[in-house]
Formats: C-alpha cells, sequence, structure tokens
C-alpha cells in the first residue's frame, strides 16, 4: 500500500473516531438535558396526575441507566480534607460502590450522612462528570478535654463532644471542669493566649459560679482569675513571672481577682520547713 492510500485510511479512522465522539456526546447531553427536565417536571406532574409522575419516575431511571451505558458511572471517589476520619467510616457513609449510575447518586442524603460522623464539622459532596464524586470535608478542631461526672469527652471550639474514647493522645490538651466549661472553653484559650508564656504551665481550668476560672498550673499551683478583665489579670501574672520568678516559688494559691494586686498563699509545707529552720 503506498503512502497516499495509508493516509486516505488514516483519515478515514479518524472521522469515524470523531463522528461517534460527537454522537456520543450529543447522546449525553441530550439525556442530560431530558434528566433536567424531568427533575424539573417532576413535583408538577405528582401534583396534577400521580399516574403521569409514576411515569416520569420510570423514564427518568431508563436515562439513568442510559448514560450508564455512556460511561456516566462512577470509578473514583475523590475525598479532600481528611485526617482524623477514617477512610472506611467516609465510604460507608457514602454509600457508593464503583460502576453505579453517578447521575442517581443522592448528593444531599450523601452529605447528612457523612455530617453526621464525629469528626465532621462541614461537608459537601459534588459530582465531577463523566464518573468521579468529589467529598470535601472540614473536620472540628479540638481545643480541650471536659471531665464532668468522673467521665473525659474531646470538645471542638463550639464546646460540642467529639469522642469521649481514645483521648490519650490528647493529653497535652487543657482539661476544662464544670457543667457549662465547654461553652465558656474556647474564650478561655483565647485568654491563655494573651500571655503564651504561661502556657505550658496550665494542665486545667474549673468554671465556677458560672461567671469566672480557676486554673490549676503544675506544681498543683492555684490561680483565681476575676470574672472582669482575666486576661489582663493573666496578663499581670506573667509580668509577676518575668520580674518576680513566683511559679517557681514553694506557692499552692496565686489570687489576682483583686484588681492590681497579688493575693500569695504558700504551701503548707513550705511554712513547716520554714518554722522548723527557725527552731533550729
Amino acid at each position: 500500500m503506498n503512502d497516499k492510500a495509508k493516509s486516505k485510511n488514516t483519515k478515514r479512522r479518524q472521522q469515524r473516531r470523531w463522528s461517534s465522539m460527537f454522537s456520543g456526546s450529543r447522546a449525553v447531553i441530550s439525556i442530560s438535558a431530558l434528566l433536567v427536565l424531568l427533575a424539573a417536571a417532576g413535583g408538577w406532574w405528582a401534583w396534577t396526575d400521580g399516574h403521569v409522575a409514576r411515569a416520569a419516575e420510570k423514564a427518568r431511571w431508563h436515562m439513568i441507566a442510559a448514560s450508564s451505558q455512556l460511561g456516566f458511572k462512577v470509578d473514583e471517589i475523590l475525598v479532600v480534607g481528611r485526617r482524623e476520619t477514617k477512610q472506611e467510616d467516609l465510604l460507608e457513609a457514602v454509600r457508593l460502590a464503583r460502576g453505579a449510575p453517578i447521575l442517581a447518586f443522592d448528593l444531599n442524603a450523601a452529605k447528612r450522612r457523612v455530617e453526621a460522623l464525629p469528626w465532621v464539622q462541614r461537608a459537601t459532596v459534588e459530582r465531577m462528570l463523566p464518573d468521579t464524586i468529589l467529598l470535601n470535608v472540614e473536620e472540628r478542631h479540638p481545643i480541650a478535654i471536659w471531665q464532668h461526672k468522673g467521665k473525659f469527652a474531646l470538645i471542638d471550639r463550639n464546646g460540642e463532644i467529639i469522642r469521649h474514647k481514645n483521648l490519650r493522645r490528647f493529653s497535652d490538651l487543657v482539661v476544662v471542669v464544670g457543667k457549662d466549661a465547654p461553652r465558656h472553653a474556647s474564650g478561655l484559650l483565647e485568654m491563655l493566649t494573651a500571655a503564651p508564656e504561661l502556657m505550658p504551665w496550665v494542665k486545667a481550668a474549673q468554671w465556677v459560679g458560672e461567671r469566672r476560672w480557676n486554673l490549676r498550673l503544675k506544681g498543683n499551683i492555684d490561680v483565681r482569675l476575676p470574672e472582669n478583665e482575666p486576661a489582663a489579670a493573666w496578663i499581670r501574672l506573667a509580668e509577676y513571672e518575668r520580674v518576680h520568678q513566683v511559679l517557681e516559688r514553694d506557692v499552692q494559691v496565686l489570687d489576682l481577682r483583686i484588681p492590681d494586686r497579688l493575693i500569695v498563699r504558700k504551701t503548707p509545707r513550705a511554712n513547716n520547713k520554714s518554722k522548723k529552720g527557725q527552731e533550729t
């Protein structure tokens, strides 16, 4: 076969391929358009004539089956934003198998199931036609561990419980105590960041009298913060620490509830040692 004949055959094959692709595209567009029309008209038909509505629904599923034959079926599920949520839990919530008709997939129902997972705060579920589902997940951000009635729970910045079990790897978070402590935990963390050099000292915080915080620092030092302007008192303690190193001393209570004043109560052990030394 000479070069001219080969060139003619190649052109014919390309024309047939492009013709096939164009026909397939037109069929897909037609099916998609019909599905949109059926979906839009479905509510009106259901209201006017139940028989017509059933026929429309049947036609819709025929169209979906036809679209699947043209490649409109799930081949891949892309997940963005997952860190703590297990992959198998997400897939179970999505309830979608590879090869399923992508146009039959209920996006809203999947979104509700995904957002019901413990770590998930918000989610979006989208179709990327012809064959991909995109799942975008925004997970909760843990800020503290809530202790209440002898039980512990991991909470997020909104005070919502994330989980009750397997909390060991979050042991570096502040423990908040009190019935309404989760609701105020975000404000507590914001207040503590006003003096970040003291943050490593903080072990726990108790919400007292529905109005203020008591802090437990390393070395079992209790810090009593005022109801009004607690951040200013916390900054004042940081200044005392820089100048006088009060946290390195044998103190039991640091009371900051009176403005411009620090009341210090020493540990009983330190007082006893002092007296013994004087006697000898």
